[in-house]
């Protein structure tokens, strides 16, 4: 008991910007939800705000463990996190639940899991224990090579679920905390190449048969071999072409740039947002998805802004944490959490405004979720482990 008294006393040293910018996260996240549907006649979708308030709960939990307990510990833990994870991701496979086309959920004691969430942070905390290895150089292909078979083992078992959007996360993740660990530029910019050559065969696929003239059979049979759905290749599709198919996989699209276009300076106000209320845009993924949409649409311009003070404070922080953090374990853990939290942040708000397909991602600490709610508060409880043990007084 006094150790564990003792553990508790260092959340005095946790970042009180971190902090913050969390919890004030989590109350935006939970009132917009719940604004998103509080008109609905559908009684379970009314009440996903409630659910929302235990998910943050128990996210915060999972944020004082993590931030509590010793980063340094995952050192022996680490091949068992990610091989559990692995075990996840078959298994979702076999006795997966499957919705809209895709089998991305296990139900574990009455609860749906999303394996692919939990999958994110085991996959930052392997290569962080393999990355920062004392004395290893990554200079050589046959070493790397290791690394990489470690990022391609789960990408692979999630887009055969299939959820691109989720494996998008895993490279510029993987990337950026190879750089962190000092892999030379010359093998990173090799890597960065391939993979873009690899972007444009895809694209090429989608779009060269039809130009080329080529039957619609063979156009799907070329799609197919991408390993694209045919709704994965109707987002590319309806991304490059604004026209194509408004009321059909565009309307989601169109409805989001309507709403964030639509907010102005200071929005229309809290529930009071048209596209949102008259449900243009569908209340199936404006508390999720699309939850940008509402509050860029209630609060306009400033609140948008704000949403970006508070995402960039956590930002800030993390890359403060892998600054001085005491050694490079801790270094590359905050780096691969950032990377992550960005990756979702950018991805989310870029698809809203029609920037970028939309992908499915969920906006961190806002979105409508239980897996990924609870592993970006454990993600930050691991950065405030750094933080709180790069203090020479705990350390």
């Amino acid at each position: 008991m006094r150790e564990f008294l003792r553990q508790l006393r260092l959340l005095r040293y946790m970042s009180v910007s971190m902090c913050l910018a969390t919890l004030l996260l989590l109350v935006v996240g939970i009132l917009f939800v719940y604004s998103s549907c509080y008109i609905s006649d559908d009684l379970p979708v009314r009440s996903l705000y409630k659910r929302q308030i235990l998910w943050a709960v128990a996210g915060m939990g999972a944020y004082l463990l993590f931030a509590v307990a010793d980063y340094r510990s995952l050192r022996r833990w680490s091949w068992w996190i990610y091989a559990g994870c692995l075990l996840l991701l078959v298994a979702v496979l076999f006795v997966g639940t499957t919705r809209e086309g895709a089998q991305r959920w296990l139900t574990i004691f009455g609860f749906d899991v999303q394996p692919a969430e939990p999958a994110k942070l085991a996959l930052i905390i392997v290569l962080s224990r393999r990355l920062g290895l004392p004395g290893m150089y990554y200079g050589e292909w046959r070493r790397l090579g290791s690394v990489l078979l470690l990022f391609f083992i789960p990408v692979l078992l999630i887009l055969k679920q299939p959820d691109l959007g989720t494996a998008m996360v895993f490279a510029p993740m993987t990337f950026i905390m190879m750089y962190g660990a000092g892999v030379p530029l010359r093998m990173l910019g090799l890597i960065a190449l391939v993979a873009l050559l690899g972007v444009g065969c895809v694209l090429g696929a989608v779009f060269l048969p039809e130009k080329l003239g080529a039957t619609p059979e063979a156009q799907a049979r070329i799609t197919a071999m991408t390993g694209l759905s045919d709704y994965q290749r109707n987002r590319i599709m309806v991304f490059f072409r604004a026209d194509e198919d408004p009321l059909g996989a565009g309307w989601n699209k169109l409805q989001s740039e309507i709403a964030v276009g639509s907010g102005g300076l200071w929005g229309k106000g809290f529930r009071k947002g048209t596209q949102n209320i008259l449900g243009f845009l569908p209340r199936t993924v404006a508390p999720n998805d699309f939850i940008y949409s509402v509050i860029a649409e209630e609060t306009g311009f400033m609140g948008s802004m704000g949403i970006f003070v508070l995402f960039g404070t956590l930002f800030f922080g993390g890359f403060r944490a892998a600054m001085t953090a005491r050694d490079k374990l801790g270094r590359l853990l905050c780096l691969g959490v950032v990377s992550m939290l960005f990756c979702h942040v950018f991805i989310n708000i870029a698809m809203t405004v029609g920037l970028m397909p939309i992908t499915g991602l969920p906006l961190p600490l806002l979105s409508y979720g239980g897996s990924f709610m609870i592993v970006v508060m454990a993600a930050l409880g691991l950065m405030q482990s750094v933080h709180i043990r790069s203090r020479r007084v705990v350390y």
